[in-house]
């Protein structure tokens, strides 16, 4: 490297090796002393190995060898390698990735991760930047990509990593990277098997001695086979003649999601509207909407005369229809564009709601609503959806422990 080769030119500074504090400021010291420009640093660090690379301009009156040896010998000092190579013509910044593919499983195999690696480069997207994401509930990783505009690549992609997921056992979520992604202001959660484990109109029925009757019936519309409206009342019915104080003695009863507590005060944190939308009864859900301190509820409602129930449902029924209705209508009074909403059930009868919103995620779904939807999550914890709007672990805990409220439990 000369100094005229290098006059009004560029500059990579790599430095790499074991992590410590003073790197950044020795480095940094030198180049002051020779009035360098700086263009662009990035540094990440993993597992305490440390690489820092520093983009700059050279003046033309320094003389390139001895910046080369003061650099050299000061980052020598410190035990630590560093490489010095001109850099001309290259673009300071690189254009933004174009997507993003975010892999979570329990665990992520080597292979698992080289069959989604082979599958990316056969369609010629490039790896942008690679970072983990979690480490608890589940491994996640985000993988920032260019994909190529011409050719029907994303849509190859799409398909190649819906079958990866399938074939390896992970989830594989792909999306815009852009600023919609960091935009999104409202979301909205189906309730039964989604925010809580199990469904509510079985538990009813249990009481009526009606449980296996109405979940065949409920396993039906969730798939698609049955209208859901009809379904509904047939499944209402069975639950005619019980005593009123049924209804509170099962949401009593409830179970929340894994995670689910995790995700809705983490979301809170960052500003969301947060709701529910359900094919269920507002006489259970709206006491737990309360403690969750939830922004909109959007359910059914049971008909109860004299202390019974009648087995009907009266008010517009929340179906497949009405759910997408609510997310609209919520998103109105919230006034957040339909851009900037997220939808997460499980059920075909969700299929329009995921469908209207900005990202629609299938949470442990039947494969009516997986076929159109954004994202599709099979792990057991509602905290993915997380990792899928782009929240990692790392930041999640660190809020919490602000609050002191960091809890992990030991995962069979």
């Amino acid at each position: 490297m000369t100094q005229e080769s290098n006059s009004n030119g560029s500059v990579l500074i790599t430095v790499t090796g074991l992590d410590q504090p003073g790197v950044t400021s020795t480095l940094f010291g030198v180049l002051s002393r020779h009035n360098i420009e700086l263009l662009n640093v990035e540094q990440v660090v993993i597992r305490g190995r440390l690489t820092l690379g520093v983009l700059v301009a050279v003046p033309a009156e320094v003389a390139s060898d001895v910046l080369r040896a003061d650099v050299q010998q000061a980052i020598g000092e410190l035990g630590l390698d560093v490489s010095i190579d001109s850099s001309d013509d290259q673009p300071v910044l690189t254009e933004p990735s174009t997507h993003t593919i975010v892999v979570l499983g329990r665990p992520i195999t080597a292979e698992a991760f080289t069959v989604v690696a082979r599958e990316v480069a056969a369609l010629g997207v490039n790896i942008d930047f690679i970072r983990g994401v979690s480490d608890y509930p589940v491994t996640g990783l985000e993988l920032r990509v260019s994909v190529p505009q011409m050719g029907g690549a994303y849509a190859q992609l799409q398909t190649a990593l819906a079958r990866v997921a399938v074939d390896e056992g992970v989830d594989i979520a792909l999306e815009d990277y852009s600023l919609a992604r960091r935009a999104k202001r409202l979301i909205v959660f189906d309730v039964d098997s989604t925010l809580i484990q199990g469904e509510v109109i079985e538990m009813l029925a249990a009481r009526a001695g009606a449980e296996a009757k109405v979940a065949a019936i409920t396993e039906a519309a969730m798939r698609g086979e049955l209208d859901f409206e009809e379904s509904l009342r047939e499944r209402v019915a069975t639950l005619a003649g019980l005593p009123a104080e049924v209804v509170d003695e099962v949401a009593d009863q409830i179970e929340l999601t894994p995670g689910a507590r995790t995700t809705l005060r983490t979301l809170r944190r960052l500003g969301y509207h947060c709701g529910v939308v359900s094919g269920g009864f507002r006489q259970v859900i709206e006491p737990l909407a309360e403690e969750l301190m939830l922004d909109f509820v959007a359910a059914n409602h049971l008909e109860i005369v004299d202390g019974k129930l009648t087995g009907r449902v009266t008010g517009p029924i929340v179906d497949r229809p009405g759910k997408a209705k609510a997310l609209r209508d919520f998103a109105n009074q919230a006034g957040v564009p339909m851009e900037q909403t997220v939808a997460v059930g499980d059920g075909a009868n969700d299929i329009d709601m995921l469908s209207a919103a900005g990202l629609g995620v299938a949470f442990n779904a039947k494969p009516a609503l997986r076929a159109v939807a954004d994202a599709s999550l099979n792990h057991p914890y509602l905290d993915t959806v997380l990792f899928i709007l782009g929240i990692t672990r790392g930041e999640i805990e660190a809020a919490d422990a602000v609050d002191g409220v960091v809890r992990r439990v030991d995962i069979p």
